[in-house]
């Protein structure tokens, strides 16, 4: 017996041991969690805020292409084919700018904002090619305008799409 009271200490010890490195992994183990929970919320937080921006950035760049702030855009002392060159060619420009945020955007709105551009740019080229006398820019914008006016209102339209997928996403 007294072989075994020499080791009464140790085994006191572990006694007391054991069920503290159980609760230290159990600590370890739920901080890690939290931790990764945590991350999560950073990450999801942030893709939102990436969300929103880009729709920010669409809405944006669908008020920019509305035909009422394109005939403001230059010089009257264009000609129309010069205009339209000109007017074309910013669209595009600031379409490729933002192409990139089609990576936030549903496919369905991408998609509206991709007709809008082109609809606006189609009614540039189907208005010059209704008038046929060749006719001066002022002219050619009051068409433009009026013809946009008396057609759907597509970029409306978009906006408020965005608008309400933005809502969902927030």
């Amino acid at each position: 017996m007294s072989s075994l009271s020499g080791y009464l200490p140790y085994a006191f010890a572990l006694i007391i041991a054991i069920p503290f490195l159980v609760l230290l992994r159990q600590f370890v183990y739920s901080y890690i969690n939290l931790k990764n929970q945590e991350l999560k919320l950073l990450t999801v937080k942030s893709n939102s805020e990436n969300k929103t921006h880009s729709y920010e950035r669409m809405t944006l760049f669908l008020e920019r292409i509305k035909p009422s702030h394109l005939i403001q855009k230059f010089d009257n002392g264009l000609a129309v084919h010069e205009f339209i060159f000109l007017t074309e060619k910013t669209i595009n420009e600031e379409f490729e700018y933002n192409s990139s945020q089609q990576l936030y955007i549903t496919k369905t709105s991408w998609q509206n904002i991709v007709d809008s551009k082109n609809a606006v740019i189609s009614l540039l080229h189907q208005t010059y090619e209704s008038l046929n006398n060749n006719p001066n820019l002022e002219e050619f914008k009051t068409v433009f305008i009026m013809n946009y006016m008396n057609g759907e209102d597509y970029i409306a339209a978009t906006i408020e799409d965005l608008r309400r997928e933005i809502l969902i996403i927030a």
